[in-house]
């Protein structure tokens, strides 16, 4: 059917009772603009104050699937998290194996010297020093000054890292004095206690689980 914009023309002059005769120009019109004030009413009378809902349900939907896909990476490679976690464990028992306690302190003295004369050197100091309170151990600083030849500094300091319980060191200062060379070097080993080693094995268990 031709729309006829001329009919549009009468829209003043119609009888809203009369609704069935109207021509179909002026019907198609008043049915467009019944439609739009229809879907902006509708828009701000319904729909504009429920979109952030919508937004806070779409980012909870991003959230949620997030955590789902990170659970179930967990859960497929449960068997591989187990074996790392008992890994991680059992490399934290050896460690904690390494420290000295309170009863092993004081022949560790005896072993750096011995250390220390097999290679070659004269101690002029060896005295620990104040201890350090740590979070899960405690830390013992040993101050040493020792006169020997470079090459038997080296040999000290890899006999040092191959006693049996863990020693670093720290801070080397070597000067030349008279016909030798002193080193003076901070040494340092660890001291733990029971409540320590269990706080400390709860605290690598927990992480393992993550």
């Amino acid at each position: 059917m031709k729309f006829d914009v001329n009919k549009l023309k009468e829209i003043n002059d119609l009888d809203f009772e009369q609704v069935a005769v109207w021509p179909f120009e002026v019907k198609t019109v008043v049915a467009a603009f019944v439609a739009i004030i229809g879907l902006v009413g509708g828009y701000y009378g319904l729909v504009k104050d429920k979109l952030p809902i919508l937004e806070a349900a779409q980012q909870r939907e991003v959230e949620l699937k997030a955590n789902y896909q990170t659970k179930y990476r967990i859960a497929v490679n449960l068997n591989a998290y187990e074996e790392q976690l008992a890994r991680l464990q059992s490399d934290f028992s050896s460690m904690l194996k390494s420290l000295p306690t309170s009863n092993e302190t004081p022949g560790l003295l005896d072993d750096i010297t011995l250390v220390g004369t097999s290679a070659g050197l004269t101690f002029r100091l060896l005295n620990w020093q104040q201890e350090v309170p740590k979070e899960f151990y405690t830390e013992l600083p040993i101050q040493m000054e020792v006169t020997g030849g470079y090459h038997n500094f080296g040999q000290f300091a890899s006999e040092i890292a191959g006693l049996p319980r863990i020693v670093t060191v720290h801070d080397f200062e070597i000067t030349q004095e008279a016909n030798t060379l002193k080193l003076k070097v901070q040494a340092k080993t660890y001291r733990t206690g029971m409540n320590d080693v269990s706080t400390a094995q709860s605290l690598a268990s927990q992480q393992g689980r993550k």
